[in-house]
This record gives structure tokens, C-alpha cells and sequence, in this order.
């Protein structure tokens, strides 16, 4: 096994980012689009809205984890969304999503946050069993409910 790095990313690693974003949007059935992936983490970077760790072995970029801040109301504290978590298929089982998830932890500790949240499909027992081996835990008392925009048309009253 290869020795690996991870670091937070920059700017500067947009385009190093973008397949490794590109792939993970296609692993969740969205159709390739490298332009809008380069636009979107653009966007994420020049506007301070998230932060995102990049792993890199010999020079290759070989994956990623993003956070996006937000903050518990009952807790009065900051808490981090882990929104997106990315390996290349090439370079998975040598501990490189615990390394990127450890690295997240880190910085969310470090800033003070209470908590780290994600969620993840059903269907991805992977990394649903590598989070239960890096000590998250399932959710058993709250429902995650979504509502697409637009839904429903205006409520009048």
C-alpha cells in the first residue's frame, strides 16, 4: 500500500477536484457534467461555504470530503453537514475515507462544533459499515423529511 496525504484543499486544487466530483455525482445517478461540477465547487470556495479535505497519493488527487457549516439551535454550538465523502474506485480499501473522515473530524473539533452530521442511501452498506466502524451512530430519534422546491403552491390563509 501506497503512503497517502490529506490535506484541506484550496482554490488552487479546483481542477483536480472536479473528476473526483464529477465520479461521486455519478455514483448517485446524476449524469456526467464536469463543467457544472467546477462551477458548483467554485462557487463553494469563493463564497466560504464549505470545506473540503483532499486526499492525493503520488501527486493524484484520490479523494475527497466536503463539510458544510451549520449550528445547533438547542445546542447554542456549531455543527458541520459531512455532505460528501468521495474515494476513486482505484484507490479504495487503503484507508483513505477514514483518513478524509478523520480529517474532518479534526477541523470540526478544532472550531469548536458539537457535531458532525451526514446522511447516506440505504443501499450504500459500505460506507454505512465504515461509519459504524469510525464510531457514528444511526439516527433512531428523528425522521429526515425533504421538500423540493417549488412543491407546492402558496398556502393561503
Amino acid at each position: 500500500m501506497k503512503p497517502f496525504s490529506v490535506r484541506q484543499a484550496t482554490l488552487s486544487d479546483l481542477d483536480a477536484l472536479v473528476p473526483l466530483f464529477d465520479a461521486y455525482r455519478r455514483f448517485y445517478g446524476k449524469s456526467s457534467d464536469p463543467h457544472a461540477a467546477k462551477s458548483f465547487l467554485r462557487d463553494r470556495f469563493e463564497h466560504g461555504e464549505s470545506v473540503l479535505f483532499l486526499a492525493e497519493q503520488d501527486n493524484r488527487a484520490t479523494g475527497f470530503v466536503q463539510l458544510y457549516p451549520s449550528f445547533s439551535s438547542v445546542s447554542l454550538a456549531r455543527t458541520y453537514i459531512l455532505n460528501d465523502l468521495f474515494v476513486d474506485a482505484g484507490f479504495r480499501r487503503q484507508g483513505i475515507a477514514g483518513r478524509l473522515m478523520a480529517a474532518a473530524v479534526e477541523y470540526a473539533a478544532a472550531l469548536g462544533a458539537v457535531r458532525l452530521s451526514l446522511s447516506t442511501a440505504v443501499i450504500n452498506t459500505e460506507a454505512q459499515a465504515l461509519y459504524r466502524r469510525t464510531g457514528w451512530t444511526r439516527d433512531e430519534q428523528f425522521y429526515v423529511y425533504h421538500l423540493p422546491i417549488p412543491a407546492i403552491e402558496p398556502l393561503n390563509d
